[in-house]
């Protein structure tokens, strides 16, 4: 009873310390489940419109924009600029390889035949020698005939080596693979680094080309004249060289450029046509000169020593004279085979051809440059500076010096030309 009480006063005080509100919501009956929310049926967005006494629009159709067309478009674009490029590098990579390959195929001829002559020359001189000791009859035949033989196709394999020069061939498929390698790095910085467009496209495309006609694979046909009447500087780029350079610092006023720097490129164009180009073509010049001369004097000279070889022991010939023919004249042709093709002129003649071409390279690729009257067209002044500068393996601080030493006369006159 007592207890009943209690809670009794219990349950009257607490009432009185709550609020009204709060009594009314606790003696109203609970029920045994959780109470869930009730989602409105239909549209949300119209029941609560429709309640807040708002308008509802049935419907909106929705258009897609044109810029975001525009936008797949391009991705799709660079999708197949960069799948064109990635086509082109492999083509690229697969040039290189097999010109790198076919290099040192040449090279080996070099060796090969060039040993094969010489010990043929000198094994036609040595029996040259011993036809002359020998008392005659089938000993002095046999030994004539052998000598003569010898010589002959000496003299044969040399006006081939003399025609193909396979040392000039392998150092053109060591150049052809080492600008491949080059061209396939160009590409691979022009995916990484910037957005490709279809003018990159083309300009790999064109440089491909160029380089094919430059350096080509097949041996005969479309062989380069080795001993061509006139001297110039190699090509292998495309002659229409324009400005294909990425652009960098597109958001600067003069992007780099000033006008001492206009005027120090146009002095450094001046220097190497004056200077550097000249010389390797007055090089190649001279170089060609000598090749050409023991290209001559080499199947002379065993041609001499074979019919030498064929008149010893010959009652028409004194026999001390057709000895010294067949010894002496074989062995001026194997100093004269290996001082060309031992020492390699051909290939010293298009490394100087070579070098010519990359000097003229670097000219037409400045001019180019300056030609464009759009500053922001231009690659970044600086760094175009820095790059002529590591091309011709000087310093900054050396470019400079080499543009001083340009007469202002020689450069006053490549500037009316160029503009």
């Amino acid at each position: 009873m007592a207890t009943i009480q209690a809670s009794s006063l219990l349950s009257s005080s607490s009432a009185s310390a709550f609020p009204r509100d709060i009594r009314e919501a606790a003696s109203k009956p609970r029920t045994s489940h959780l109470s869930v929310l009730k989602l409105p049926s239909g549209n949300l967005i119209h029941e609560l419109n429709t309640k807040n006494g708002l308008q509802t629009i049935k419907s909106v159709e929705m258009k897609p924009l044109v810029g975001s067309n525009m936008r797949n478009d391009e991705a799709n674009c660079n999708s197949k600029v960069v799948e064109e490029l990635y086509a082109i590098m492999e083509a690229v990579a697969d040039r290189s390889e097999m010109h790198k390959n076919i290099g040192v195929q040449r090279d080996n001829w070099n060796r090969l035949l060039l040993n094969s002559v010489n010990g043929m020359t000198f094994t036609a001189a040595t029996m040259a020698g011993l036809a002359s000791l020998s008392g005659g009859g089938a000993t002095l035949l046999a030994l004539k005939l052998s000598s003569t033989l010898l010589y002959t196709a000496a003299t044969g394999i040399l006006m081939v080596m003399n025609k193909i020069q396979p040392s000039q061939l392998a150092e053109e498929q060591r150049n052809a693979a080492r600008l491949f390698k080059n061209l396939l790095q160009q590409i691979k910085t022009v995916v990484a680094v910037g957005s490709p467009s279809l003018n990159d496209v083309n300009a790999a495309m064109e440089k491909v080309l160029a380089l094919d006609k430059a350096y080509p694979l097949p041996l005969l046909g479309t062989m380069l004249e080795k001993f061509p009447k006139t001297v110039e500087p190699a090509v292998w780029w495309p002659r229409e060289v324009g400005s294909q350079h990425e652009k960098v610092g597109g958001g600067v006023e003069r992007n780099g450029w000033s006008e001492k720097l206009e005027e120090e490129m146009r002095e450094v164009v001046g220097v190497l046509k004056s200077k550097d180009a000249a010389e390797y073509v007055r090089l190649s010049k001279l170089v060609l000169k000598v090749n050409k001369i023991l290209a001559i004097c080499g199947p002379l000279f065993s041609g001499i020593a074979a019919m030498g070889s064929a008149m010893v022991g010959s009652s028409a010939w004194n026999g001390s004279w057709a000895v010294v023919l067949g010894v002496v004249f074989g062995a001026l042709a194997t100093v004269v085979n290996t001082l060309e093709h031992g020492g390699q002129v051909g290939m010293v003649f298009e490394m100087y051809r070579s070098t010519a071409g990359f000097f003229q390279l670097m000219e037409e690729t400045i001019e180019s440059t300056l030609k464009e009257k759009e500053v922001g067209e231009r690659e970044n002044g600086e760094l175009f500076e820095v790059k002529v500068a590591l091309q011709l393996g000087r310093s900054l601080p050396g470019l400079q010096n080499l543009a001083t030493t340009h007469s202002p006369s020689s450069s006053t006159e490549f500037a009316s030309k160029l503009f």
